[in-house]
């Protein structure tokens, strides 16, 4: 079964319109999901919707409403919310273009792949697609999705692009309150240089399948143990791997970086045994005359 697209519509640049269509790029990957469970029974707890005063209610009787005032509410219901018109509601139109190095990491939000949603449209995107890639520019714009308008960027990916929602300036926290009282001291040179060495020796190719969630594993792992313990408790001492309190010096840090570049150095391989040479034969005697 084809995957069905998140949006559908059409990217537009100035007078040139291109539908396409966006599917959402990643997917939730493997999880432990707990209940709560009432431990005397076994079972598990439920949630009733109750007002106070009245008791349980029914979800018919459940507005939306908005507190614009401490215990006042404006009740909207479901069909009013979606009668807001967005003019962006089917149409992405790209209004900027800037370097992929003005937008800075902690603005971008989720991926989506998009493609063109018919033969027809595939001259354009391909068009659209190569210009982005040959200037080096990312398009932006805004794309109202599942009822909230986002700002959007739009780049080339193989032979189709990606759409990245990006997060609005006030949803971004300032870096300076965190790292103001960072000092802003030069480093010592013989420390940036293992440190630099190590970095070069750990250096290579990203493989994603390489990685994946150790704690997921370890939950896992708990569950059936735990199963097969039959209730009984299991709690592990985090021993060596919980991290020792008190601080460091450069010399401290030197030792452990030249520590680091011994761990780092690939293993020789152990040289082989020299085969034993086979004793020589000796010469058949001469026969007497």
């Amino acid at each position: 079964m084809a995957a069905r697209a998140y949006w559908q519509g059409q990217i537009r640049l100035a007078l040139v319109s291109i539908p396409v269509e966006i599917y959402s790029a990643t997917k939730s990957g493997a999880q432990i999901s707990f209940k709560q469970i009432h431990e005397p029974s076994g079972k598990p707890i439920h949630y009733d919707k109750v007002v106070t005063g009245v008791g349980p209610v029914d979800t018919d009787e459940i507005m939306k409403g908005f507190e614009y005032e401490k215990g006042s509410y404006v009740l909207l219901g479901q069909d009013e919310i979606d009668a807001v018109k967005l003019e962006s509601k089917k149409t992405l139109e790209l209004t900027q273009f800037v370097d992929a190095s003005e937008i800075d990491v902690l603005y971008y939000e989720k991926p989506y792949f998009v493609v063109p949603a018919d033969d027809l449209a595939e001259e354009a995107f391909i068009v659209l697609r190569e210009a982005l890639r040959r200037t080096k520019k990312v398009g932006l714009g805004q794309l109202a999705m599942r009822g909230r308008e986002y700002v959007v960027s739009l780049k080339p990916c193989g032979r189709g692009m990606v759409l990245e929602t990006l997060r609005y300036a006030d949803e971004v926290n300032k870096a300076q309150g965190y790292f103001r009282d960072i000092p802003d001291d030069t480093p010592d040179a013989d420390l940036m240089e293992l440190a630099e060495a190590l970095i070069e020796k750990k250096s290579g190719a990203f493989h994603p399948q390489d990685f994946h969630d150790r704690y997921v594993d370890a939950l896992r792992d708990l569950v059936e143990r735990k199963r097969k313990a039959k209730g009984g408790k299991i709690i592990e001492d985090a021993g060596d791997d919980a991290p020792k309190k008190g601080g460091s010096n450069v010399v401290d840090l030197m030792a452990a970086l030249k520590k680091s570049m011994g761990a780092a150095a690939p293993a020789k391989p152990e040289a082989k045994p020299a085969a034993k040479k086979a004793p020589a034969k000796r010469a058949p005697a001469k026969k007497r005359a």
